[in-house]
This record gives C-alpha cells, sequence and structure tokens, in this order.
C-alpha cells in the first residue's frame, strides 16, 4: 500500500507565515512606482520661489498642476501655466558655460496662436482691442524696466502688432514689475509646457481652486 507523501515544507506553511518584509516591499514598490507615475503624466505639486506672479500667487504657495489638460486640449487665454525654460533661455550660459535657468517657470497666457499682440504705454492690446486685466498688481506697467539684457522677446511687440504663431503662447507675470517673462524672452513653444496651475494647496488659509481668468477687451473710457 502505497505511503502519503508528507506535505513540503512550503504547503505547511500558514499564509500568515510568509516573511513580511516580502509584503511590506512590494507595498512600497507598488506606492512608489504609483507616484512616480501620478507625478509624470497626471499631477505634481510646486511651490513658488518668487513674487513674479503676485499678487494671485504669493512667494511659497504650493500649488498641484495638472499635467493631462494639455494632452486633450491646447491652452487658453488666462491660465497659468508652468513651463521648462524655452529654447531662448536654454542658450544662455553663466561664466562656466553651465546654463542660467533649469527650473521651470510659472506665468499666465496673455497670448495664444493667432492673436495679434502689441504692448503700448503700459497695455497690453490684443487684436486692435486693450484687454482688461483684473489680476495685474495696480500700478505694474508692461515694460522692459524688468529685463537685465537686450529685449529680444519685447521689442518686436513695441514696435507694431505682432501674430502668436501656431504652436505657441506669449507668457506674462502678473506683477509686471518683477516678472522675468516673454517681454524679456519672446515666447514659449507648446512643447516646453508643463501643465497648468488648478489647486493651490497652502498655505491653508488660501485653500482652493486657481481659476483662469477672464482676459477680455476692457471697457471704453465713459
Amino acid at each position: 500500500m502505497p505511503q502519503p507523501k508528507p506535505a513540503s515544507l512550503a504547503s505547511s506553511k500558514h499564509p500568515a507565515e510568509e516573511a513580511w518584509w516580502l509584503e511590506a516591499a512590494k507595498t512600497v514598490g507598488l506606492s512608489l512606482l504609483l507616484a512616480f507615475g501620478i507625478r509624470t503624466f497626471v499631477a505634481e505639486a510646486r511651490f513658488i520661489p518668487s513674487g513674479s506672479m503676485e499678487p494671485t500667487l504669493q512667494v511659497h504657495d504650493r500649488l498641484i498642476i495638472d499635467k493631462v489638460t494639455f494632452q486633450f486640449r491646447n491652452p487658453e487665454r488666462g491660465e497659468i501655466v508652468v513651463f521648462n525654460p524655452t529654447q531662448e533661455l536654454r542658450k544662455r550660459k553663466d561664466e562656466q558655460g553651465k546654463p542660467l535657468y533649469q527650473d521651470a517657470f510659472i506665468k499666465r497666457v496673455i497670448g495664444v496662436p493667432g492673436d495679434q499682440i502689441a504692448l503700448q504705454n503700459g497695455a497690453v492690446f490684443r487684436n486692435g482691442q486693450q484687454i482688461k486685466e483684473g489680476y495685474v498688481e495696480d500700478g505694474s506697467p508692461t515694460s522692459t524696466d524688468t529685463c537685465n539684457e537686450p529685449q529680444q522677446g519685447l521689442q518686436p511687440f513695441l514696435q507694431q502688432p505682432q501674430r502668436v504663431p501656431d504652436d505657441y503662447y506669449l507668457v506674462l507675470g502678473d506683477n509686471r514689475l518683477n516678472s522675468y517673462d516673454g517681454r524679456c524672452w519672446g515666447l514659449v513653444a507648446r512643447q516646453d509646457l508643463v501643465g497648468r496651475a488648478i489647486f493651490r494647496f497652502w498655505p491653508l488659509n488660501r485653500l482652493g481652486t486657481i481659476p483662469a481668468a477672464e482676459v477680455a477687451p476692457a471697457e471704453p473710457e465713459k
């Protein structure tokens, strides 16, 4: 009569006796993979290092950046966007030949493809009409005063209205007196866009969504 085979060591172990470290490693690995995937393709947190977007965004504000929407539609006027240094900015080096600009920027979209933009006497004109910018710091002019080098970006817009070409955007900071933006280095290519700011989660007293501002023609003076 055949004798029954003894149960193997593996089969005799209770599931609860599996190595705890293996389960922990699986959990941590999955969490890291998920976090990496979300940050790379869906959303990420950013903080504001300067006052270039005041009063809308304050120094040290913490934001959530949506990286999905622009996969399905184009950026719109009035949205606050994050973008990597433009081609013009990537050319600029320090005395050691290292890139001057490596960190992402955050500004507001003012002009989209097809817009005719002109900057005159501290005001922005789109398609021949001055636009109303209620988000701009009071008294902030639209000038080249904040640029430390020849104004390669703004100069054409000062001379006459310029058309924003396909797949490019004009972005400016809300704090026009303290913003290194399209006035200094020109337009942002769509491929350099990272995403749009959608939510401020810190500080708690300013917690909330960040809607796109209306960039509409200004009402005529009475």
